[in-house]
């Protein structure tokens, strides 16, 4: 099987209930009322390419006066965006969207572009950072205007355009504020559509935008799959794939902390975020202490009559492996908790309970609001089961500890690209820690939370003994 075969099996199987595409006509016009939005792949990346050549000619402080301009139109626009995606898209928590889209005031801009110089006896030298041109796109459900506007912000201050392939589950809401964005864009820097996205997705769009020779780099946010169809490319590939991140809980830790932050992170839009936490493990000696925490923090326990209950009704074996149910990916805690045989206090943000290792909820990616917790018998069995059921994803890992040996030893064993100590796992991108947010925490690919720079070129221009003033 050849690369572009296993590319579009494998974006079929991700992309299943899309519709069959168009075909696309030779040397297209783009459509000036479009707003950005395509049924076909071609216009799109006509209307792209010639948007980035109007950005490249504004200069930086234009594509600094449009990332502000993002910024503030996410922010403004929070409640009315936030309710719509959670409409069209039914997952998560209509709060944590409009706080989502809130905490893209913190996505970088230009201001992470340095040029570097140097001079010399032999003239002089200067590394700049150049853009792709068009950058192709790929969408989650998950977090559909979020992602497509972090990237756009740090797209564009880069120089680039997009072309976006939404997740046909939340292609209205992103369309919606992409052809916002576009109008706003236009109004106030005179720039056509620079965000465009297919408002009909389909595999063969998809594809199209996988294997276009006017697009050089492609972004996907999404899971294993269509990770590994993005990676088989050979284009400039910056892959988001999928995490599972475990914490470990040993015998120094901040119960009352911890418990707070596992609450936080493992119920923030009902778990969706890939960095939020999976699966707990905690060491013997102080799991009844740590399980006391949560239930005081306002977490509530399943009995083990209730997991079994929720586990058997929401991950399902499908052909070799378990699969998390997809009506219960993103839903409320009460929607878990109906399951599991109990009616639901209001203002609970998470289910907990104690499952042995061999629980599907503890090696499945589950993005529920509810969290298992794994009694170990020490440390060291504790990071065993960590590396284990993180899988090797390199995405994200959780400790709470004071031993400052126990925190090196895991930071360096699982090797992830986001590691949070003694917090929730959104502190990395800047919830209560210091970091910068992203919704392409690019882990496959291996750059790691998505910049500016992530998605430029390395420039050298080199001058032999001139330019100098000595």
């Amino acid at each position: 099987m050849d690369d572009k075969t296993l590319i579009s099996n494998v974006v079929a199987q991700v992309l299943s209930r899309m519709a069959a595409g168009n075909n696309s006509p030779v040397a297209p016009k783009p459509v000036a009322s479009s707003n950005g939005l395509f049924d076909n792949v071609d216009l799109a990346v006509e209307q792209a390419t010639q948007a980035q050549r109007q950005l490249a000619a504004a200069g930086m402080d234009v594509r600094d006066g449009i990332c502000k301009l993002l910024k503030k139109m996410a922010s403004d626009n929070a409640p009315e965006w936030g309710r719509i995606e959670l409409e069209e898209t039914k997952v998560g928590r209509l709060d944590h969207k409009i706080a989502k889209l809130g905490l893209l005031q913190g996505v970088p801009g230009v201001e992470f572009l340095k040029t570097a110089s140097k001079s010399g006896d032999r003239g002089i030298c200067l590394d700049e950072m150049a853009p792709w041109g068009v950058i192709g796109v790929i969408t989650p459900v998950t977090h559909s205007i979020p992602t497509m506007t972090a990237n756009a912000i740090s797209m564009i201050a880069a120089g680039n355009s997009l072309v976006i392939n939404p997740h046909p589950s939340g292609v209205n809401c992103l369309c919606l504020a992409a052809a916002e964005y576009n109008k706003a864009i236009k109004a106030e820097f005179g720039i056509d559509s620079l965000i465009n996205a297919i408002h009909t997705p389909t595999l063969e769009s998809a594809d199209q935008i996988f294997n276009h020779p006017r697009i050089p780099m492609l972004v996907v946010t999404g899971g294993p799959g269509v990770a590994r169809a993005a990676m088989q490319t050979p284009k400039r590939a910056v892959v988001a794939g999928p995490g599972n991140p475990p914490v470990v809980v040993d015998e120094t830790a901040d119960f009352n902390n911890a418990a707070k932050s596992i609450i936080f992170g493992g119920g923030f839009d009902n778990n969706l975020l890939c960095i939020g936490e999976k699966e707990v493990f905690v060491v013997d000696s102080v799991f009844d202490q740590m399980m006391a925490a949560m239930r005081n923090a306002g977490a509530v326990e399943l009995s083990a009559v209730g997991v079994e209950k929720l586990t058997k009704a929401a991950i399902t074996w499908q052909d070799d492996h378990f699969v998390a149910g997809k009506d219960f990916i993103g839903k409320d805690p009460s929607v878990l908790a109906a399951a599991a045989g109990i009616n639901l206090r209001e203002g609970v943000d998470l289910l907990f309970g104690e499952t042995d290792e061999s629980n599907p909820f503890v090696p499945v990616e589950q993005m529920m609001p509810f969290v298992p917790f794994v009694r170990v018998r020490d440390f060291d069995q504790a990071l065993e089961m960590a590396l284990k059921h993180e899988h090797g994803f390199g995405h994200t890992a959780i400790i709470h500890s004071n031993n400052l040996a126990n925190i090196t030893r895991m930071g360096q064993a699982v090797n992830t690209t986001l590691y949070a100590v003694n917090g929730p796992s959104a502190a990395c991108l800047g919830v209560d820690g210091e970091g910068y947010p992203s919704f392409s925490i690019a882990t496959p690919s291996g750059e790691g939370v998505t910049t500016p720079m992530t998605f430029t070129r390395f420039r050298r221009m080199t001058v032999t003994n001139s330019l100098r003033i000595v």
